[in-house]
């Protein structure tokens, strides 16, 4: 055999030896990608079988009764309507507070915070700890400072509405400085080029290029804290209430509380009511969502 045949042979097996590993690398692609698609099956599947058994089981009472009656014991005349008014009081003074806190901090962070301070590089820390902190720590906190503490303020509407901000600040902070790294350092450079100062550059240019991601995941922690239950019992949230909420101080029940109530019931008739009630929290939560998309959608930049 010559040199030419040796090369040739040899070339002949380097070429079999990478087809087969190709071969080998697609099947292991194919197979992962088939894993993905049924871990994806396997979550719609779920969701979707949970709904369609709340929605037939809360049938009966997905009414007029459900909104525009109190709680009573007495199934028939039961109705929610203290609950759904107290989670929009709560979660409307939840979004006033934590969007401009969260935002405002993501724009020190990311524009003006010095990364190579100690004390810059703690707060991110921070920040990044406590968005895994269980919300149970967070009801304590409130019932220690908010309803107990040096606030007092009861358990109220406004200690409720600033616990839950408090666990989901960090969420909103952290989505909110993705969004601005997000914007390309070319609209910051070209607005300075043209005479803008750095408050003038946020407040005109990258703002408002960030408000999909912002109003995303705005959104996405207020539907965390609309269906948060553990915080609001440690902080006393009433699970029988017979008027609305008059104010930021007034005793309130919200619907994961009236639900959980109604579920503790014995009478099948209350499962029932829980299960309406489930129905009307998840609408509640499929409308903020659409809103955001919504927001996205309207304000997307493509660069």
């Amino acid at each position: 055999m010559n040199a030419a045949d040796t090369i040739a042979v040899r070339e002949a097996v380097v070429t079999r030896l990478r087809e087969g590993r190709s071969q080998r690398l697609r099947w292991r692609e194919r197979a992962f990608a088939a894993l993905l698609f049924a871990s994806l099956a396997i979550g719609i599947v779920s969701l979707v079988t949970l709904l369609v058994t709340m929605v037939v089981r809360g049938a009966d009472r997905l009414d007029l009764r459900l909104v525009q009656n109190f709680p009573s014991s007495t199934p028939s005349l039961a109705g929610a309507q203290s609950a759904i008014l107290g989670t929009i009081w709560i979660i409307s003074i939840v979004a006033l507070t934590v969007v401009p806190i969260g935002v405002g901090a993501a724009i020190y962070l990311e524009e003006y915070a010095d990364r190579n301070r100690w004390w810059n590089r703690l707060i991110e820390l921070n920040i990044q700890n406590l968005a895994a902190v269980p919300s149970i720590v967070y009801g304590i906190l409130g019932l220690a400072f908010f309803v107990r503490g040096p606030l007092g303020l009861g358990p109220t509407v406004l200690a409720a509405a600033l616990t839950l901000s408090l666990l989901v600040l960090p969420i909103v902070t952290i989505a909110g400085r993705e969004a601005i790294r997000s914007v390309p350092n070319s609209i910051r450079e070209a607005s300075f080029a043209l005479g803008a100062t750095k408050w003038q550059t946020i407040r005109r240019q990258v703002l408002p290029a960030a408000i999909p991601g912002i109003a995303t995941g705005s959104i996405l922690a207020l539907s965390r804290a609309i269906g948060e239950a553990a915080p609001l019992t440690l902080l006393g949230a009433l699970t029988f209430v017979q008027f609305n909420p008059s104010g930021p101080l007034s005793p309130f029940t919200a619907l994961p509380i009236q639900i959980f109530a109604w579920i503790s019931r014995p009478q099948e008739e209350f499962r029932m009511l829980a299960a309406a009630a489930i129905v009307v929290l998840l609408a509640i939560l499929l409308a903020m969502n659409a809103f955001a998309i919504w927001i996205r959608d309207r304000y997307r930049h493509r660069w």
